[in-house]
């Protein structure tokens, strides 16, 4: 990815098998929309809010989506999605946890803080593929986001 302005998907990841499923459930679909993954949340905040290592990015383009675990390090999901949600730029854009947690606190949680949707992981690896093309058909082709 050369163009960080352009970034469709940000997917907030800490653990590389799950991203690696993701990213090709994605690309299974034809989605080849720019994405860019991280591995945990501070990452994520610097992108999102143009810091440290993205500092040259545009903060008025801000990714299409965002696809978010739970349970991450340095700075956890839901801390991500209060800050996401909490500033007039980024409030828009529609952020989906993907999570392994079936926690209802964590359920009730992240959509009292403004998630967009909530999806667990299912164990098995074609059932996650199944779950990631469906998600990621529907957020990048079917949803209309405002303009």
């Amino acid at each position: 990815m050369n163009d960080l302005n352009v970034v469709d998907i940000l997917l907030v990841e800490d653990n590389a098998k799950d991203a690696e499923l993701t990213i090709r459930a994605l690309r299974k679909q034809n989605i080849a929309n720019p994405l860019i993954t991280v591995e945990d949340g501070a990452a994520a905040l610097d992108f999102l809010f143009c810091r440290g290592p993205y500092e040259g990015r545009d903060i008025s383009r801000p990714p299409k989506v965002i696809l978010l675990d739970l349970k991450l390090p340095k700075v956890n999901g839901l801390e991500v999605l209060a800050a996401v949600k909490a500033d007039e730029r980024l409030r828009s854009v529609p952020v989906v946890i993907v999570t392994s947690s079936q926690e209802d606190p964590d359920v009730k949680k992240a959509y009292a803080l403004g998630a967009n949707s909530y999806v667990v992981k299912p164990v098995r690896s074609d059932d996650f593929i199944k779950a990631m093309s469906k998600l990621g058909l529907y957020w990048l082709l079917v949803n209309q986001p405002p303009k």
